[in-house]
């Protein structure tokens, strides 16, 4: 028997007040707003490979603390990181799932997204390690299926390095084996890659209204990835990228997924580095520090790695395969989503993100100890209050009024050391 789950409460505290406003309407209450995540850092070197200090902390009493800040001021979402080996600044990496886990017991509402990598994950595990922990958390967990990009992460664990094509097929096998598990009564498959044969998973996730079983995402930018997301997941993750960029590729995974009869399964979150600041000039200086500070060995042994990866695609567009050295020195192309600058700024330029299909904004800072809160208390209120005017909207409108960011040269970055 399945149990069911009571709607979630979304009414968000703000140092100890309800955030409601006077008519009662929660923060999150918009069935149409932007959702809002945040990395979490559950490895060492927080989120820019930069040798800047950064008060951001890797470990689980401090990543506790960022979680209750970020539910309590209107996030919703939280990615966990997947991570094998050390690499590319990161010395140390606490395990994602059960670290999702330790974060679920310690909040209320704050959805986790757990990092998979199939290869060293198995189908079989991780559905049965999800089912358990969505019961635990009354529904709060969701998975990211990445598909690895770090070749001695793999052969070093005596895992084999497939082709680029072959490891997203390998993920794809994999969204539909923990899609299959978690809604079929017994689950039989027949893959390249994986084999059930009436398999019953007992206890399957909750049943929450709307939500057939824990949401899936997963990233990418190649045709492989894009087909992924057309045929088996629930939202496609997508890296910085200029306007008319994120409308390409946005339009095309839509025009796959409608091949397949899924256009209105497939939902888009895009990752984003924010630097808010009293003015878009201190931002700036801040980014131009980040970038003139930069760990320039691990920059370049990152880009070595993931350009590899993606100029092995087929049609050379993987992630980070146009990527400059001040680009990688945020993972995923954070500084090109351009939330830098003020806080009227960046509230603008999520609503043209809105506009053109974006449903979850996945954000990271350079200082979690204060920018989180800051975030909620500056730029998160104003995107609410803008919405509630109508604005995000009208894709058309939201170009006119700040895309030019987007077609522009980036703001003034520090030269490569």
């Amino acid at each position: 028997m399945t149990e069911e789950l009571p709607s979630r409460d979304t009414t968000t505290q703000i140092d100890g007040v309800s955030e409601k406003s006077s008519n009662g309407v929660g923060i999150n209450d918009a069935e149409d707003r932007i959702k809002f995540a945040y990395w979490v850092p559950n490895v060492s070197g927080g989120l820019v490979i930069s040798k800047i200090p950064q008060r951001t902390n890797w470990d689980l009493e401090s990543n506790i603390k960022y979680a209750q800040t970020a539910e309590e001021v209107g996030f919703e979402y939280a990615l966990s990181q997947i991570r094998f080996m050390a690499g590319y600044g990161a010395e140390f990496q606490h395990e994602p799932v059960t670290f999702s886990q330790a974060l679920l017991h310690s909040t209320k509402k704050l959805i986790l997204i757990a990092a998979l990598l199939p290869g060293p994950w198995i189908p079989a595990v991780a559905a049965k390690q999800i089912a358990s922990i969505d019961h635990y958390s009354k529904g709060r967990i969701a998975v990211n299926v990445v598909s690895g990009w770090f070749k001695a992460e793999f052969t070093s664990i005596g895992q084999w390095w497939l082709d680029h094509a072959e490891r997203y097929r390998r993920s794809r096998e994999f969204i539909q084996c923990l899609k299959g598990i978690w809604t079929e009564d017994k689950f039989t498959f027949k893959g390249d890659f994986y084999q059930f044969h009436d398999y019953p998973l007992r206890p399957k996730p909750l049943e929450i209204p709307g939500r057939r079983h824990p949401e899936i995402f997963q990233g990418g930018n190649s045709i492989d990835a894009r087909e992924n997301a057309a045929i088996a997941s629930d939202y496609y993750f997508m890296n910085g990228n200029t306007l008319e960029g994120f409308q390409t590729q946005i339009a095309d995974v839509r025009q796959r997924a409608k091949r397949e009869g899924r256009l209105e399964q497939v939902k888009f979150a895009l990752n984003g580095f924010v630097i808010a600041r009293e003015t878009e000039a201190e931002a700036i200086n801040v980014l131009q520090e980040i970038q003139g500070k930069a760990n320039k060995e691990a920059v370049e042994a990152f880009g070595d790695a993931v350009k590899s990866a993606g100029a092995s695609t087929e049609n050379k567009t993987g992630m980070w395969s146009n990527s400059q050295f001040e680009d990688l020195v945020q993972y995923n192309d954070g500084f090109k989503t351009k939330l830098i600058g003020t806080p009227e700024q960046i509230a603008d330029r999520i609503l043209l993100l809105k506009s053109l299909g974006i449903s979850i904004l996945l954000t990271a800072f350079l200082h979690y100890d204060d920018e989180i809160a800051a975030f909620g208390k500056t730029v998160l209120p104003l995107v609410r209050k803008l919405e509630a005017e109508g604005r995000g909207k009208d894709e058309a409108y939201e170009i006119k009024l700040t895309g030019d960011v987007y077609r522009a040269e980036s703001p003034p970055s520090a030269t490569k050391p």
